[in-house]
């Protein structure tokens, strides 16, 4: 059964909010990569280029992002607009070297009274052992595996949270997903896995998280919050620099 069917379930199934495939979203970033390269000549120009119009793209409100049908299209067409004027105006006094300009990475909001259980107050009220972690990291593992909305419903915490760092250089999910449904759509949304893609169980941050990998590359860590037999927090990373040393043969 493909994902699509067995998110039916769900309201909204393919609403903006969900996000698109990984793999898509890897599949742009070349596709921009190689337009701007063949503009300028330089892969590091053309990186610098495709850079500058993601960040176009997150100033843009919500609202104007949702009113955009094809965001490859828009994309396409500003890395254009930036690679002419990048041919056309002389580099700017003491830019060379200049550090490139970086994107914040994920801001979590301090709670606020009256908010419900945030995750502070999870790991609080039911401490979690290694051992429950582990088989929760597991079962969620498995269930976006299989690509079971049945099997990963319950393995997160109603109020669960889940916030995705591309960095400003994927275009993922800009605000933090909060709600089991809209959390479990986001991540069978962005892991529906296509050929040579791999998730698997890997120590994270000292604990044991989830690893994609699309053939021998790491695209995506996953790093998750559990309290109890639940997931409250679900941290995913697919910002190319912070991905640098999963890809530098230090994480067989």
């Amino acid at each position: 059964m493909s994902q699509t069917a067995r998110l039916s379930g769900l309201s909204h199934v393919n609403r903006v909010d969900d996000g698109s495939p990984l793999a898509d979203l890897l599949d742009e970033r070349r596709h921009l990569v190689a337009l701007a390269h063949r503009m300028l000549g330089s892969v590091d120009d053309a990186e610098s280029a495709v850079d500058a119009c993601y960040r176009r793209w997150y100033a843009l409100s919500d609202r104007e992002r949702e009113r955009i049908p094809v965001p490859l299209t828009w994309l396409a067409a500003g890395v254009g607009r930036i690679c002419r004027a990048s041919r056309v105006l002389p580099p700017p006094e003491g830019s060379a070297g200049a550090a490139r300009p970086t994107v914040p990475d994920v801001v979590v909001a301090r709670p606020r009274a009256g908010e419900p259980k945030t995750l502070r107050q999870h790991a609080a009220a039911e401490p979690t052992t290694l051992r429950q972690h582990d088989a929760v990291v597991h079962a969620v593992r498995r269930a976006l595996v299989a690509a079971d909305v049945d099997l990963l419903l319950p393995l997160l915490a109603p109020d669960s949270a889940a916030f995705f760092d591309g960095g400003g250089k994927i275009r993922t999910l800009v605000a933090p997903v909060h709600g089991r449904d809209r959390v479990a759509r986001g991540l069978l949304r962005l892991l529906d896995r296509g050929p040579h893609t791999t998730l698997a169980a890997h120590s994270v941050n000292g604990r044991t998280g989830l690893v994609v990998r699309h053939g021998r590359r790491v695209v995506a860590v996953l790093s998750l919050d559990v309290s109890g037999t639940e997931a409250v927090g679900v941290w995913v990373v697919v910002n190319p620099d912070k991905l640098r040393t999963w890809n530098a043969g230090r994480h067989p």
